[in-house]
C-alpha cells in the first residue's frame, strides 16, 4: 500500500527523524530487556547470541544446556554467556 502526501520538505524531514528515533528507542528497549532477563525462550536466546536457528541448534549439540519442563524450553543468560566464552579465542 502506498500513500502519497504533499507536505512541506521540513515536515517530511521532521517526520522521518521522529520515526527513526522511535524505532531506535524501541530496539534499545528490546535489547535492554534481553540483557536484563535471567531466563530466555529459545528464540530470545538465539537473538541474544545473535545467531540463526541452525547455528543455535549446533550450539545445543555442542553442549549448550537447555532446561526443558513439560515441553517448555528455557536457556539461562549465564549459560549462553558461558558457552560463548568457552568457544571464544
Amino acid at each position: 500500500m502506498q500513500i502519497n502526501l504533499d507536505m512541506p520538505p521540513d515536515l517530511e524531514v521532521q517526520l522521518k527523524a521522529m520515526v527513526f528515533k522511535s524505532t531506535q528507542e524501541a530496539l534499545e528497549e528490546f535489547k535492554s530487556n534481553l540483557v536484563n532477563k535471567e531466563w530466555f525462550s529459545l528464540k530470545e536466546a538465539r537473538e541474544y547470541a545473535g545467531v540463526s536457528n541452525a547455528t543455535f541448534n549446533k550450539f545445543r549439540v555442542m553442549g549448550l544446556k537447555v532446561a526443558t519442563i513439560d515441553n517448555v524450553h528455557r536457556v539461562s543468560r549465564k549459560e549462553v554467556d558461558r558457552f560463548l566464552n568457552n568457544f571464544s579465542y
